[in-house]
């Protein structure tokens, strides 16, 4: 292992008490990792794949059975029968992982110029599960107005796809710090909700009240999920991506009155993740990453889980 990245979820895996059917009792955590191949299994066949490759390990790679539910409708990351690295098996957070093959050829593209294994890491999910979000199931296009709510390791990622992408964006975020880090890319200071400053007083103002196309929410609290529903237009999108909340409430009268399409996304796929790999290599999209070391998960864990990291951390092992 070279990197692994820290994630909300691994506060959840370690105090959820709803374990899911796959859990062993004891795992290593870690499901964002990237790593030097050390050694191949003599029954894979993959003639890419070389000792010494530097490479993005995904962590739920699917089965790849064409029986599988959900690998035959183009759902891996929904596959029950494959191996979850850090997700209920052991994952990354060790000096060595042994891995399904899939997982390196999930992720296919070797770490090179451009992509650090601390990047790298976090791309297999932080990038990943926001590019999938945007693209395959937001759909968005650029000739929309479209709703960030949340700053954090997923949504700074997001909003440089947003940007690639091409539509207008309003930005929403209880930091100041992070609304600026936002208009240090390029994003209209016009187009930032100045924190504390209401999401509806904003728009109205504006005149962009109810002339939302696509919300996209990855922060998941009762406001934000409660604004979208407000904010966004007659046939409009909310995709939803952050739990910060486990329950939300759905207004039913705003629901079907304007026809509200509610997506909620989770993870990515090969595809996202490749996709996810070019742009930061190109030096279109910059993940924010702060490291520690392997030792230092706990402190690291809390300080995101508090609020004190700017976008993602990840752990280093060399």
């Amino acid at each position: 292992m070279l990197a692994s990245g820290v994630c909300h979820s691994d506060h959840s895996l370690l105090t959820n008490e709803n374990q899911r059917p796959w859990f062993q009792e004891k795992y290593i955590l870690g499901h964002e990792g990237a790593g030097e191949i050390i050694s191949i299994g003599d029954k894979v066949q993959d003639s890419h794949l070389k000792v010494g490759d530097h490479i993005a390990m995904f962590s739920v790679p699917g089965c790849g059975s064409a029986s599988c539910e959900e690998c035959s409708r183009d759902l891996a990351q929904l596959c029950l029968k494959c191996h979850h690295s850090g997700i209920g098996q052991d994952g990354f957070y060790a000096p060595y992982a042994a891995i399904d093959v899939r997982e390196v050829l999930v992720a296919r593209a070797k770490l090179g110029k451009g992509v650090s294994p601390e990047v790298g890491a976090v791309a297999t999910d932080a990038v990943t599960t926001a590019y999938h979000a945007i693209t395959r199931r937001g759909e968005v296009k650029a000739s929309e107005t479209v709703f960030l709510f949340g700053l954090g390791g997923l949504g700074f990622n997001a909003l440089q796809i947003i940007k690639h992408i091409g539509p207008r964006v309003i930005v929403s975020d209880v930091r100041q710090e992070r609304l600026d880090a936002a208009e240090k890319i390029g994003i209209p200071r016009e187009d930032l909700v100045p924190a504390g400053t209401s999401v509806r007083e904003f728009l109205k103002q504006r005149d962009l009240y109810g002339k939302i196309d696509t919300v996209l929410d990855f922060v998941g609290v009762h406001q934000t999920f409660t604004d979208a529903q407000d904010i966004v237009r007659r046939g409009g999108k909310m995709v939803c991506i952050g739990t910060l909340n486990t329950e939300n409430t759905i207004d039913m009268k705003i629901g079907i009155r304007k026809r509200l399409s509610i997506i909620f996304s989770y993870g990515g796929q090969l595809k996202d993740l490749e996709a996810a790999l070019d742009l930061i290599a190109q030096g279109v999209l910059r993940p924010q990453v702060e490291t520690g070391r392997l030792e230092e998960f706990p402190t690291a864990l809390k300080d995101l889980c508090d609020g004190n990291v700017k976008a993602r951390v990840a752990l280093l092992f060399k």
